[in-house]
């Protein structure tokens, strides 16, 4: 007979776990080397169309038996004051995981504050990852790229012709907080 820990009885518990899965450890690496905590300077337009800034705050954890990374971006963040101007708040996650016969990451956005949900097909691409979302208008394409250890850039790129032309829609600098 198995015996739980109070703690690993709910939710929490039994979604987060504290690492990969042993199949494909080296592929769930690529989502998984932001397992942490990250401070978010979110840069694009407020709803006017008018140049905007944020701080804001992201986090990463292993979930679902280490297979799938989860992450929750929350921008302004939750001890931010909301910026002047009329700023598309966001507070939602990703829950991504690998797929071995697309050898690739599938990958699903949900975002209540805006009633969002996307679903990206991502992969490595020299040095950054890149995501793909190309089943509804407009097409969304979501990269990681400057990746270090402690930082990364993120930018989310929009197109209105089905990937023939991208737009630069908002940027994020991402600053890993030390454990």
């Amino acid at each position: 007979m198995t015996i739980m820990n109070t703690a690993d009885r709910g939710l929490v518990g039994a979604l987060h776990v504290p690492g990969p899965a042993d199949d494909y450890a080296d592929k769930l690496m690529l989502f998984g080397q932001f397992i942490g905590s990250w401070d978010v300077e979110w840069s694009g337009t407020d709803l006017n169309g008018r140049p905007a800034q944020a701080k804001g705050e992201l986090h990463f954890g292993w979930v679902l038996g280490g297979r799938a990374v989860q992450d929750i971006w929350i921008v302004p963040g939750r001890h931010e004051a909301l910026p002047s101007g009329r700023l598309r708040a966001f507070h939602g996650t990703t829950v991504r995981f690998y797929d071995p016969e697309l050898d690739a990451w599938r990958s699903t956005w949900i975002e209540p504050i805006n009633a969002r949900v996307r679903r990206f097909i991502g992969r490595p691409a020299n040095g950054d990852i890149v995501l793909l979302s190309d089943e509804d208008d407009p097409w969304l394409r979501w990269r990681f790229t400057d990746i270090t250890d402690r930082s990364a850039r993120w930018q989310g790129e929009i197109s209105y012709d089905a990937g023939a032309n991208w737009v630069l829609e908002e940027e994020m600098r991402l600053t890993r907080i030390p454990n």
